[in-house]
């Protein structure tokens, strides 16, 4: 998170308008929950990482790290979209009727959509897209929200990683047993500190008087036109060569 916070704040396209950003990353996010996965997924990832390396100057290990996190999390989806348990013998474990073919495409869809997502968090800073989801209709309870957590997530990183160097000084971690009990109690302060964080954070803001309203700051720039335009033409030429692909 700490790395993902510092390159949307650093990043070439860090000054640029969120909706010159979000545009073509809404855009291609539509195309591919909507596309078949073949040939768009690819043409998707390829260009969100063009414009993530390329356009915005992201580091490379950055930005494929990130998409690499929730690639794990796909791979391990990838038996249960594949293989069938059937019961009514014993118990038989073998591939579904097209469980392949179905897991490649869902794999690839959700991966597509994930570059998108990755793109749009590594250029565009939270502070800065929330006013924007503001304009865009979304709820205020919604965003206030976003922003809390978002904050949240910061401080309790540091309290976790504080915890950790505490319990390694300790040897904590020298052997399994040991490092499983240790992130038993880890986890158990993190929960303790969580509540008391909340509780905190409640007294501190009615004692400022608050009525509902998180204020945050506003960018008063204008999106470029040129920018927006070509933002939208990029997923309408990916859907054009992918209809043209399976013409």
């Amino acid at each position: 998170m700490l790395a993902i916070d510092r390159h949307a704040w650093t990043n070439r396209w860090s000054d640029r308008h969120p909706l010159e950003k979000l545009v073509p990353a809404g855009g291609m996010l539509l195309a591919a929950l909507v596309l078949p996965p073949w040939p768009a997924a690819p043409l998707i990832i390829a260009v969100m990482l063009v414009l993530t390396i390329v356009g915005a100057r992201v580091p490379p290990k950055a930005a494929l790290g990130t998409l690499a996190v929730p690639v794990g999390f796909l791979l391990t989806g990838i038996p249960v979209l594949a293989l069938a348990v059937d019961v009514s013998v014993g118990v038989h474990i073998g591939l579904a009727p097209d469980g392949l073919r179905l897991a490649a495409e869902v794999t690839s869809r959700s991966l597509a959509a994930t570059s998108c997502l990755v793109f749009l968090i590594l250029t565009t800073p939270v502070a800065e897209l929330v006013p924007m989801l503001g304009r865009l209709g979304v709820p205020k309870p919604v965003r206030e929200l976003i922003l809390l957590i978002y904050r949240l997530i910061f401080v309790f990183l540091e309290r976790a990683d504080v915890g950790r160097q505490a319990q390694v000084a300790r040897l904590g971690y020298d052997g399994p047993r040991r490092s499983i009990r240790s992130l038993g109690w880890l986890a158990g302060s993190l929960f303790q500190r969580s509540l008391d964080r909340g509780r905190r954070l409640e007294t501190g803001l009615a004692a400022r008087g608050f009525t509902g309203d998180l204020p945050y700051l506003d960018s008063d720039r204008a999106a470029s036109g040129a920018l927006l335009v070509a933002g939208a033409l990029l997923p309408a030429a990916v859907v054009a060569v992918s209809i043209a692909w399976t013409l």
